[in-house]
């Protein structure tokens, strides 16, 4: 929130102590650019995700979930339902 803009190699990743829907879905309040959104499970499975608009009240992910992953809108095709992740140490 109150950022000017992401540049496509940034993201931030959400995460949340259990699987659910309701933690980890987020608002776009404040927030003047567009993000792509992907959230994945405790199984590190994309069990969803969106083009979250900017100002729009709320998302919730279709299925359970642990991490909330925002990234630039040009990495949308980067990540399909059902894929497998891995975090890494940057």
């Amino acid at each position: 929130m109150f950022r000017p803009l992401l540049s496509p190699e940034e993201g931030l990743l959400l995460v949340e102590k259990r699987d659910s829907r309701l933690d980890t879905s987020i608002h776009m309040f404040f927030v003047s650019f567009d993000l792509a959104v992907v959230w994945i499970n405790s199984d590190l499975t994309v069990v969803d995700k969106v083009i979250a608009k900017s100002w729009k009240p709320a998302y919730f992910p279709k299925a359970d979930a642990k991490y909330t992953l925002e990234i630039h809108p040009t990495r949308w095709a980067d990540y399909e339902i059902g894929d497998k992740v891995e975090f890494k140490d940057a």
